[in-house]
């Protein structure tokens, strides 16, 4: 099996850090990225096969990024995982209303969580 990339979008270093915690025995590599910019720069270095997008980062918040991850790759499952889904949520309502599919996860998300979001996107074993 190929190797599989999960790349992580988020300003909090701590947050990146879980994620990369969560998924370090799992059957893929891990990339995190600390901006909106730096995550769309993986995403057009190469194939990504899942995506967990924070929504509130400085300078390109994740609605952007989400529409320029989408303008490099339509297909690619994208899970924005935000605490303030409620300040976003016009600009959600927007980017859905734009064709921009993904899928909404609301912070804190435990390792469980993530590990089952990456087992059933990847087609991975389930471990918890």
């Amino acid at each position: 099996m190929a190797d599989q990339r999960v790349l992580v979008i988020d300003d909090e270093e701590c947050v990146r850090d879980a994620f990369v915690d969560a998924l370090e025995d799992m059957q893929c590599t891990v990339v995190a990225a600390p901006s909106g910019m730096d995550g769309v720069r993986h995403v057009e270095s190469g194939p990504v096969n899942l995506v967990f997008l924070d929504l509130k980062m400085p300078n390109m918040d994740g609605v952007e990024t989400l529409r320029r991850i989408r303008a490099i790759d339509k297909e690619v499952p994208v899970y924005v995982v935000t605490a303030f889904h409620a300040e976003f949520l016009d600009k959600l309502q927007t980017a859905e209303d734009e064709g921009l599919v993904f899928e909404l996860l609301h912070k804190p998300i435990g390792h469980t969580a993530i590990r089952k979001v990456t087992s059933s996107v990847l087609g991975l074993p389930q471990f918890v």
